[in-house]
């Protein structure tokens, strides 16, 4: 794969002793302005280490840069030196391996043989799939979609929430307010009216509880009227879910929940006794980090009941045992960090190396007004019904615009919910999301449809050439693509192999997602610049392989963070 980064670190590292290629490839930065150059290599960094003035070491280098293929010019300026590429050698070399590359653009292999657990969506049964789930959905499905790409096997979980005191609190509500035909009706809708019911009536008569902790009780130990209820909700939960999931296009190897674990945890208790890890405290059973300034971990509680991460460290285990894996991520909300931390000290202090391999991504917290999201108190917005807007909102565009477009039911579902899972990648995943209708169906500017209808317009230009007779086979003439527009868009294209691998490398799917809008408005830049299907075949075929490029870098593009690419919209 052309790399020029790569071609001119070398050339650089052979003038400098005492500095490696990669040292000078990692110093290596683009201009805020391209009449600065292309490249430029801060010195003061490398006045440190070479004991020179930085401006002394920027002139040696621009003297001792002897003529390439790949360089036009170098200048030293105020410490920097400033690398002019040769155009033409940097668009042929560029767009050559992008056409030869195809859909494989930007891949690697670095990921052969390594297998690569990401835990993320995880809903709890019961509960509705609203606007909350969608960042740990979309975030983990990007991430899975980029490890892949670049040669990881990846197996993603589920890990649905699918035990726990609230299954008590439904079977109860169930038992005093609800009915077979109610449920099968309403389904989650139903039952999430049943457990914000026990809420309200709970707080009126606190008995209630007593009663919820008995039936969960009751299906610990295996009632069979209990397991007939809880198993009866978990079908009812994941057939919803499955609509939601068919929806964003989310696919998982593994729906393996906390209920998985049950039977797996006592040897893991029993392990954590045996290298004299638990403490007694109150009655329950902790790992002490004080030393490593956390509160204690707690393994059990004073009934003897075990907690979440009790069942993080057996699902850990049992992960590294059933998937060896290389790293195993955990794509949850900011409010757990120090959950996984915790959890995560004490796999280091039971000895296992792996816990080095373990990643949690946290993501800010999503709000409603200003409101934390409560199912107990029914403030939720139910992700189905965003995304069914969405489409709906998109369809009513494409009957205004292009009424009779092809499929045009699916290329609405395509955008729409492109909209919706672009807009939740676009902030870094850490911000905080304050949910705004208005937002999440405003279509203009930087968005999902915005990249989308680019790909569609580059489609649309290569099929007009097609159909002209052009013959698009990749041939073309380099040097006849001279203008800023046509530059900058290639400058823009060659960066994308770069652009995976840092989101992969920071776990980041919004580095992706800010890059196709600077490729789509570039794009667009060149088209509206540019003719491209002109008379002269030569400059034609040229502009042509460009457009090539583009749409097959935002194609790509968009499938890596879980959007469509539709041809004509």
């Amino acid at each position: 794969m052309f790399d020029v980064k790569l071609e001119v670190s070398n050339l650089l590292a052979s003038k400098i002793s005492d500095v490696d290629q990669q040292q000078i490839y990692d110093m290596l930065e683009t201009p805020p302005n391209p009449e600065m150059g292309d490249l430029a290599l801060p010195c003061f960094k490398l006045s440190r280490i070479l004991r020179k003035p930085p401006v002394q070491i920027a002139q040696d280098l621009a003297a001792a840069i002897p003529e390439n293929e790949n360089i036009e010019r170098v200048e030293n300026v105020s410490g920097y030196l400033n690398i002019f590429l040769n155009k033409s050698q940097f668009i042929n070399k560029v767009l050559s391996h992008i056409l030869k590359a195809g859909e494989t653009y930007g891949s690697s292999d670095m990921g052969k043989g390594k297998n690569i657990v990401i835990d993320y969506s995880s809903p709890n049964i019961a509960k509705p799939f609203h606007v909350g789930h969608l960042r740990s959905t979309a975030i983990g499905n990007s991430l899975y979609r980029i490890f892949e790409f670049m040669g990881y096997n990846c197996i993603g979980i589920n890990y649905l929430g699918d035990w726990g005191t609230q299954f008590g609190k439904l079977i109860t509500a169930y038992k005093k307010w609800g009915n077979e035909q109610a449920v099968k009706e309403g389904l989650i809708k139903e039952l999430v009216a049943l457990y914000v019911k026990f809420h309200q009536e709970a707080e009126k008569d606190p008995s209630l509880e007593d009663e919820a902790r008995q039936w969960f009780v009751r299906l610990e130990q295996g009632d069979e009227e209990a397991r007939s209820l809880w198993k009866w909700f978990i079908e009812i939960s994941l057939e919803e879910y499955q609509k939601v999931y068919d929806l964003l296009d989310v696919k998982f190897d593994s729906y393996n929940g906390e209920s998985f674990f049950n039977d797996k945890m006592e040897p893991v208790i029993k392990e954590l006794e045996e290298k004299g890890l638990l403490k007694e405290s109150q009655g329950a059973r902790i790992v002490d980090l004080e030393e490593d300034g956390m509160p204690p971990c707690l393994i059990l509680k004073s009934d003897g009941s075990t907690l979440y991460a009790t069942r993080d460290i057996t699902a850990a285990i049992y992960r590294k045992n059933t998937y060896n894996f290389d790293k195993c991520i955990y794509v949850t909300g900011v409010s757990q960090s120090l959950h996984f931390r915790q959890w995560f000290k004490v796999i280091e202090k039971m000895g296992y190396e792996w816990h080095k391999d373990l990643y949690h991504v946290p993501f800010g917290t999503v709000s409603i007004g200003g409101e934390k999201l409560a199912t107990r108190t029914g403030n939720v917005v139910l992700l189905e019904e965003i995304l069914s807007k969405a489409i709906e909102k998109t369809l009513e565009t494409i009957e205004l615009k292009n009424p009779h477009l092809e499929n045009k039911h699916e290329v609405a579902k395509q955008m729409g919910v492109g909209a919706v899972i672009f807009s939740d990648l676009y902030s870094n995943r850490i911000k905080d999301v304050s949910f705004s209708w208005d937002e999440v169906l405003n279509f203009d500017g930087e968005t999902g449809p915005y990249v989308q209808y680019t790909h569609a317009r580059a489609c649309s230009v290569l099929r007009k050439a097609a159909d002209a007779g052009a013959e698009l086979d990749g041939a073309f003439d380099s040097s006849l693509l001279s203008s800023k527009e046509e530059y900058q868009l290639v400058k823009i294209l060659a960066g994308f192999p770069d652009k995976v691998k840092q989101a992969l490398e920071n776990l980041e799917p919004s580095i992706l997602t800010r890059y196709l809008v600077d490729v789509a408005q570039d794009f667009n830049r060149f088209y509206h610049e540019h003719s491209i299907l002109v008379d002269d075949e030569a400059l034609r075929n040229a502009r042509l392989a460009l457009v090539q490029a583009a749409k097959l870098t935002l194609s790509i593009g968009l499938r890596l963070i879980g959007l469509h690419a539709p041809e004509r919209v």
